[in-house]
């Protein structure tokens, strides 16, 4: 499998800080629940990684 194979699974997806300081993406899905927590400056490149893939997106759609 890789990014680009289409699955049909529905997720929730939570984002947030948590009581320690650090933030949390919180996936839930067909009762997994996947915890992934990350220190304040990896969240930031997280969030760069993602406007740099919704650039790259757009460009793919023209």
């Amino acid at each position: 499998m890789s990014i680009n194979t289409e699955r049909d699974i529905q997720a929730n997806l939570q984002i947030g800080p948590t009581d320690r300081g650090m933030v949390r993406l919180f996936i839930e899905a067909d009762g997994v629940e996947i915890p992934m927590d990350f220190e304040p400056d990896e969240a930031e490149e997280i969030a760069e990684e993602i406007r740099a893939a919704a650039q790259a997106a757009r460009a793919v759609k023209g």
